[in-house]
C-alpha cells in the first residue's frame, strides 16, 4: 500500500499544496518541499492532459505523491487521469450516494466498477505486468470526493457506506454557496454544516480534508481545531502574486523614505 493511502485510511495528518499553472517546473519544485502531496487541480485551471502528465512527471521525479482533482464525477475523465499513474483521485461536487458509487465504479476495473482497461504512463508504458497492476497497484490508488454543499451534508451519513472511498475533503466556499452565503466561509450556517459533516466522518473512522488557498497560521489551525487531519492549503499563483507585491511594496517603501 502507498504511503499516502496508508495515512488516509489511518486519519494521519497530511499536508498538501494545490498546484494550478501550467508549467512543470512548479511541481518540480514544490515536490522537494516536504509536502505529503500535490493537488494537481485540472477542475478551475487551464491545466490540460499533456500538462497534467508533464506535472505528474516532475512530481515523480520529486518524490511527492499527487492528487488530481478532475472537473466533473465522468468516467472518461476520470479514466484518462488514471491512465497516467497518479497517486489519487479527487472527484468534486458529489451530493448523493449513486454518485459516490458511480465515482468509484469509474476508478475501479470489474466485476466491483467501470473503468475501461488501458494503462500507459500508469504501468510505465508496458514495463510492468498488467495483471499486477489490476489485482494490486489499481487497489492503492486514493480515491477522494470532495463535500461542497448541504445537500452532501445531508446524504453523507448513506455515503459513507461505500467502502472504497479514502478521503472525504471539504470546499468550504462552495458549501457557503449553496446555502446562498458564497465566500462567507466562516459563517456560523456554513461551520454549523461543515461540523455536522465532521461528526458524521468521525463516528465513521473516515479521513477529514479540506481545500483552502489560505496558508496563515490562524486558518491552518482553524481547520485543524475542527478535526481534519487532512490540510490542502496555498497554491503556487497566490504564493507568486503576494509575495511579488509584497517585493514591490518593499521596493517603494525604502525609495519613498528617501534613504
Amino acid at each position: 500500500m502507498g504511503i499516502l493511502k496508508e495515512k488516509m485510511q489511518k486519519c494521519e495528518p497530511i499536508a498538501g499544496v494545490h498546484v494550478s499553472l501550467g508549467d512543470a517546473c512548479i511541481s518540480e519544485l514544490l515536490s522537494n518541499v516536504g509536502f505529503d502531496f500535490l493537488w494537481i487541480d485540472t477542475e478551475h485551471t487551464a491545466i490540460d492532459y499533456q500538462i497534467l502528465q508533464n506535472h505528474l512527471i516532475a512530481a515523480r521525479a520529486g518524490g511527492t505523491s499527487t492528487l488530481v482533482r478532475i472537473p466533473w464525477n465522468d468516467r472518461i475523465m476520470a479514466k484518462r487521469v488514471l491512465e497516467m499513474g497518479p497517486t489519487g483521485i479527487i472527484f468534486p461536487m458529489i451530493n448523493t450516494a449513486e454518485e459516490a458509487e458511480f465515482a468509484m465504479k469509474s476508478c475501479l476495473y470489474p466485476p466491483y466498477g467501470i473503468r475501461g482497461f488501458g494503462p500507459i504512463r500508469a504501468v510505465y508504458y508496458g514495463q510492468e505486468n498488467n495483471d499486477e497492476y489490476i489485482q494490486k497497484k489499481s487497489w492503492e490508488i486514493c480515491r477522494c470526493i470532495q463535500i461542497e454543499t448541504a445537500t452532501a451534508v445531508k446524504n453523507l451519513s448513506e455515503i459513507v457506506k461505500n467502502p472504497y472511498i479514502d478521503a472525504y475533503i471539504f470546499g468550504p466556499c462552495d458549501l457557503s454557496g449553496s446555502i446562498g452565503e458564497i465566500n462567507n466561509v466562516f459563517g456560523k450556517r456554513t461551520t454549523a454544516l461543515i461540523d455536522e459533516a465532521i461528526h458524521i466522518l468521525k463516528e465513521n473512522g473516515k479521513s477529514i480534508g479540506v481545500s483552502t488557498g489560505a496558508c496563515d497560521i490562524a486558518t491552518i489551525q482553524y481547520w485543524h481545531d475542527r478535526g481534519i487531519n487532512i490540510i490542502s492549503a496555498g497554491t503556487d499563483h497566490l504564493f507568486l502574486s503576494e509575495m511579488a507585491v509584497k517585493t514591490l511594496n518593499n521596493i517603494h517603501h525604502v525609495q519613498q523614505s528617501g534613504r
